[in-house]
């Protein structure tokens, strides 16, 4: 069969969305001529716009689905802007059903998912599993588009970053008090998860050490949570660090992790958005598998807490311990001292 027209749906999160990325290179070095559609939710949008190997992005939004009324009121035109085109295969990288219901709304005759979906995404899309189905799930997204027929040569994480978007990433910087042409480490302070964070006194200890290797200290984040926990690292710090939290775009924030020395961070999307630039990166990482889940390509810069309870894959822990914190300000500094 040919393969004219694909559809990838990954929704969500941003770090998810990042570890997906390749697979539009994959599709597009194996069948150069297809047209490539992509359905993603509104944060992660950014993330793909002029992505050279994307034609056309789908932006599904889900709060506008959330209710009965919302589903009636929005399947309708929704459907009409999926099948505007004719998918000869979609390959959904979410495995959940909202995104079932999209590979189902496509009427593409090859449905392919990852091994372990969920809910009923099986039913509807064949879970491929493939030789990575234990190993990390950039390769198993991979997996997925081998399934397709693609060769898979390299492994390309296309973020696209206009001038437009260096310039400005350049203007924030200078305006927040920081030189971009000076050497800096970024500080991925935040997570969705409680139990992802390293704690702000830890942080602070870190600023004093980088300023004293004359290293600027930059952290990065967005909402109410990073505030706070700037607002921490600042009372807990000799000279505060430079605030950038909520203050860019994902890719501004990309151009700023591009130009930095290295990047710390726990598991979350600025942690593996930097290791798709290729930056160097100190991952701090507990609850989730780093075989799964740590920057691609460099586990060796991977400090996982040494604990029975470790990858327990939740959000809180139930124990009510702070998980990161059996990570040592020592240990980050002898990863982080041979990038500086």
């Amino acid at each position: 069969m040919t393969i004219n027209n694909i559809m990838v749906v990954k929704l969500s999160a941003i770090g998810d969305v990042i570890h997906a990325l390749p697979v539009s290179y994959a599709i597009k070095e194996s069948f150069p001529n297809c047209r490539l559609t992509w359905v993603v939710e509104p944060p992660a949008y950014d993330l793909l716009r002029n992505n050279p190997y994307i034609d056309r992005i789908v932006v599904f939004e889900k709060k506008k689905f959330k209710s009965l009324g919302g589903f009636l009121k929005n399947i309708p035109s929704f459907s009409s802007v999926i099948r505007q085109e004719k998918y000869d295969a979609v390959l959904d990288l979410q495995g959940l059903g909202k995104s079932a219901a999209i590979a189902y709304l496509s009427n593409a005759p090859i449905k392919l998912g990852c091994a372990n979906m969920r809910e009923f995404s099986g039913w509807v899309s064949k879970p491929v599993c493939g030789r990575n189905q234990n190993g990390h799930i950039v390769e198993r997204y991979l997996d997925v588009a081998r399934e397709l027929g693609c060769k898979v040569n390299q492994v390309v994480f296309p973020v696209k970053i206009t001038q437009e978007e260096s310039e400005l990433a350049k203007r924030i910087a200078q305006q927040a008090g920081m030189n971009i042409e000076n050497n800096y480490v970024v500080l991925a302070v935040g997570a969705n998860w409680p139990n992802k964070r390293w704690p702000t006194s830890y942080y602070a200890k870190l600023v004093d050490w980088l300023y004293d290797k004359n290293i600027i200290p930059v952290v990065i984040g967005g909402g109410v949570v990073d505030d706070r926990l700037i607002a921490e690292i600042n009372e807990k710090s000799e000279i505060p660090p430079i605030d950038l939290v909520g203050k860019t775009t994902l890719k501004q924030l990309a151009y700023l992790i591009k130009k930095s020395v290295a990047l710390v961070g726990g598991d979350t999307g600025p942690m593996h958005l930097a290791a798709g630039l290729g930056k160097s990166v100190v991952a701090l990482m507990g609850p989730t598998d780093a075989n799964r889940n740590g920057p691609y390509g460099q586990l060796a810069n991977t400090i996982e807490i040494d604990a029975d309870c470790k990858y327990c894959w939740k959000r809180k822990c139930p124990l009510d311990k702070d998980c990161l914190a059996q990570i040592s300000v020592e240990q980050v500094k002898e990863k982080l001292i041979h990038f500086i």
